[in-house]
């Protein structure tokens, strides 16, 4: 292959011999003689200048001066430059260091995002641009017909609606709009000065043009990681479904909104006030939760992932060596090639900071600055509803309200889709939001329901100025003003500061629910069922400066049960125990204590479920095969390690116990609802070995706890057997092959079309619930370590590299010391140093 995959000394060919030869066969081009007639030379230019189905032009595409071959990027690539544009007032220095991180000194705050948006483009266009142009559900236009429904929902979640909603608000604060702007013009000015030779190879490959940017396209942005957050916390139509097989008595039991075992986020034992707003339950809510529902057919087309969380925490100097306190985040989102984040320092008179920074949006988002540090994991709040309403007709422009009739506001919506003819979609927009699905979106649907849906991302806001505000905060009250704002994901913001403070808050704007409001899909023929407020700012869930000296969040509950709201989401119990339980124990900590915490493989879950599943197991009825499957479980070390196997095994076993508890219950209903999660079940085997969901439904012969754990074990070594004979090959049980860690190109949805441009099987263990959460394609996007020693000592790493070219050896050169649990100390330049060793290229700004 081309693609020769060096130690990153070289450049590597961007597309390998065996794409471009299956490329060029595809062509219908005829053998004739080399002198045949320039009808044959003209038939050959037409062939090599059209696109062919998805095969690019080939003619530009293999041209040595504007094809794929000038992306591959010399190993010796220097990145120096002076650049000139009128739209700079100042002048302004980059200087990038071996690792390509720019470090941006600038004389105003206008050209810092100017440069900031020069460079996010410069490095990471393609990335920004099909992220905003999916979020607004355009992708049928780089995808075609297949990508159609992803948009219609995209579409009909209203993430244009929401992001124009946001433009308001963003343009209505004069700070606000000009740094947006500044950093818009940033983008275009790179974009305008492109060559067809200097396009990412992925528009080569597409045979698609770059579009101007817009501050919308930033807004989209922001919703898209908005939707990403929180649009997958809440489960109204599992739940619904659910109602079809269990009582309300055994929802309750099944979907528990406190764990027996949960640390929260606040420390226990924290008194509340009374709650500034009471909401008023309606006479008729009872009946939603009593008999069987009409149930809900329709599925997502893009569900966010339920591990969308991560880590963060922070302890005081009371219990480090320094004596300064260290904060530690570690975001869990999808992991990408190129990277979600770009790591950078923006430097001028108003803010030093750094960290790293979400192409597409300006400022800092995760990092810090001479005063302070700051870090984000996800609430896992649910912030979004769905309420059945009933159209006059099937015009959909009116809808039964408060005893009349009342106009929608209706959206025609075209779709233009790549190879095809437009579809055109109409959307129908009601006092609770867009209605989502309808008798007209997807065939999936035989139930012909109308369910609008209300998300608090709808509503105007401007998260972007809570990271303008972070990056230039000195104290913890600059911190709180900071993130007073922030609406939509709501998020636990963990901070330190270096004259000692630390302090958590979950923030976010939160409906003020009545007990089990929004579990449901909702009546929406009136008022009864609208959110009647929001939970008063300063009532979230925080803490600043503990007795104990650390505060950590893990996407757990943030309270616990005397919390006077009703807060249901989708929260992780496991990891916040695993993460308290080292914290609570530790003294003299050091960064590489908080290295080592954070690439922690302790399974906390399995300690308490393996002692279940030896007592109960009958030993006596195993083969010898399922004998030796236990005894590794039995000397496991209960770290889920890349090599280890008795992780894949508990892993199997414990899935298999699960399904034999519940399977004959959900099968009663052919709709989606959701399992109990794996805490609640731990919990309920803890308390209740004899618990009726053992016995399965239509047997004569009454199930024991022993009986379920010993035919787990055995259908789990059937299985292993039955892989194993229809492969051919032994079935590998060490945990990285079964958990598959990998990095795929951000335009590889299915994971198999563009694997010249991932990294696949990584030497890596993790679990979802494990602090080192590694799951398939997702996990850890950014370790960060801060110690606010002086000078403040910072280290970092993600799994990509800082260039979006896959030609480019700063792709991916970050991964393998992400995989070995490594960090790069962090570079926190001053003025000073202008001329220092670690500065390899400078690009100059100026007019």
């Amino acid at each position: 292959m081309l693609w020769a995959k060096q130690p990153y000394t070289g450049h590597r060919s961007i597309v390998s011999i065996k794409f471009l030869s299956s490329v060029i066969i595809s062509l219908p081009m005829r053998t004739v003689p080399f002198l045949i007639s320039a009808v044959a030379t003209a038939g050959l230019v037409f062939v090599l200048n059209k696109q062919w189905g998805s095969i690019p032009p080939l003619g530009k595409f293999i041209s040595p001066q504007h094809g794929f071959w000038q992306n591959a990027e010399p190993a010796g690539q220097s990145f120096n430059a002076d650049l000139h544009f009128t739209d700079l007032k100042g002048k302004a220095d980059v200087y990038f260091d071996e690792r390509l991180v720019p470090h941006v000194f600038a004389e105003n705050d206008e050209d810092l995002y100017f440069i900031q948006g020069y460079l996010h483009a410069k490095f990471r266009l393609f990335q920004m641009d099909l992220q905003t142009r999916a979020a607004a559900g355009r992708a049928s236009e780089i995808a075609g017909k297949k990508a159609i429904n992803f948009d219609k929902e995209q579409r009909r979640l209203g993430m244009v609606y929401a992001a124009e909603n946001a433009m308001k608000e963003l343009e209505k604060d004069p700070v606000s709009k000009t740094m947006f702007d500044a950093y818009t013009k940033g983008i275009n000015a790179y974009i305008h000065s492109l060559k067809a030779s200097q396009l990412p190879i992925e528009y080569k490959l597409l045979n698609l043009q770059p579009e101007e940017w817009t501050n919308l396209r930033t807004a989209l942005l922001l919703k898209m990681m908005a939707k990403m957050l929180s649009s997958g916390t809440e489960s109204d139509f599992a739940n619904t479904n659910a109602q079809a097989v269990f009582t309300p008595d055994e929802l309750k039991l099944l979907y528990p909104q406190t764990p027996d075992s949960l640390l929260p986020i606040v420390p226990k034992g924290t008194a509340f006030d009374a709650p500034g707003i009471v909401p008023v339950k309606p006479a008729t809510a009872d009946s939603l939760y009593l008999g069987k529902k009409e149930p809900v057919t329709f599925s997502e087309e893009d569900r966010p992932d339920i591990d969308n969380g991560s880590n963060n925490w922070v302890v005081a100097g009371s219990k480090t060596k320094s004596g300064a306190p260290i904060l530690c985040n570690d975001p869990h989102l999808e992991l990408s090639l190129p990277s979600i984040w770009y790591e950078m320092q923006l430097v001028s008179p108003t803010t030093n900071s750094y960290g790293v920074s979400l192409p597409g949006s300006p400022f800092i988002i995760i990092g810090f600055n001479d005063s302070i540090a700051w870090g984000v994991t996800n609430s896992q709040r649910d912030v979004k509803d769905y309420y059945e309403v009933k159209f006059k007709d099937r015009s959909k422009k009116e809808y039964w309200y408060n005893g009349e009739w009342k106009a929608t506001t209706l959206k025609e919506e075209i779709i233009r889709v790549r190879g095809g003819k437009d579809v055109k979609d109409t959307v129908a927009y009601t006092v609770f939001g867009p209605v989502m699905f309808d008798e007209t979106f997807s065939t999936r649907s035989t139930h012909k329901r109308n369910l609008a849906v209300r998300w608090v991302a709808h509503d105007a806001s401007n998260e972007g100025m809570t990271f303008y505000k972070l990056n230039r905060a000195k104290n913890y009250d600059d911190y709180l003003s900071a993130i007073s704002n922030f609406q939509c994901p709501g998020q636990n913001f963990v901070f330190a500061s270096h004259s000692g403070d630390i302090a958590l808050w979950q923030q976010g704007k939160f409906p003020a629910r009545w007990e089990r409001q929004g579990l449901y899909i909702m009546p929406g023929e009136d008022s009864s069922y609208l959110w009647q407020g929001f939970i008063p700012q300063a009532e979230n869930p925080h803490s600043k400066n503990p007795e104990r000296g650390y505060l950590q969040s893990a996407n757990q509950r943030p309270a616990d049960s005397t919390y006077p709201y009703f807060i249901p989401g989708s929260y992780i119990t496991a990891r916040g125990i695993t993460i308290d339980n080292y914290l609570s124990g530790m003294t003299g900590i050091t960064p590489e204590d908080m290295m080592k915490l954070q690439n922690n493989y302790f399974n906390t879950t399995a300690q308490d479920v393996r002692e279940i599943l030896l007592r109960y197991v009958k030993e006596n009825e195993l083969g010898e095969k399922e004998k030796q499957y236990l005894g590794i479980v039995k000397d496991w070390d209960l770290m889920a390690s890349p090599d280890s196997k008795g992780q894949t095994l508990f892993t199997m076993w414990w899935g298999s116990l699960q399904e034999s508890i519940y399977t004959d219950e959900f099968r009663q209903t052919k709709q989606n609802m959701k399992w109990p999660d794996a805490q609640t079940t731990l919990e309920l085997l803890k308390k209740d070995t004899a618990m009726r969901f053992i016995d399965n439904i239509g047997t004569t012969q009454k199930e024991t706890i022993e009986d379920v754990v010993t035919g787990s074990l055995k259908s789990m070594s059937a299985m292993i057997d039955s892989v194993s004979k229809q492969s051919g090959k032994e079935f590998s049980l060490e945990w990285y092959k079964r958990n598959r860690p990998g990095v795929y190109h951000i335009m590889d949805k299915g994971k198999k079309d563009l694997l010249p441009f991932a990294r696949t099987n990584l030497h890596v263990g993790g679990a979802g619930d494990i602090v080192n959460a590694v799951k398939g394609s997702h996990g850890p996007s950014w370790r960060m370590i801060v110690q606010l020693t002086t000078p403040t000592e910072a280290y970092g790493v993600y799994p990509g590299g800082q260039s979006g070219n896959p030609g480019s050896k700063y792709y991916d050169n970050y991964l393998d010391y992400w995989v070995e649990g490594k960090y790069y100390k962090l570079w926190y330049m001053r003025d000073g140093d202008r001329t220092d060793k670690n500065v390899k290229w400078t690009m100059k700004f100026g007019r």
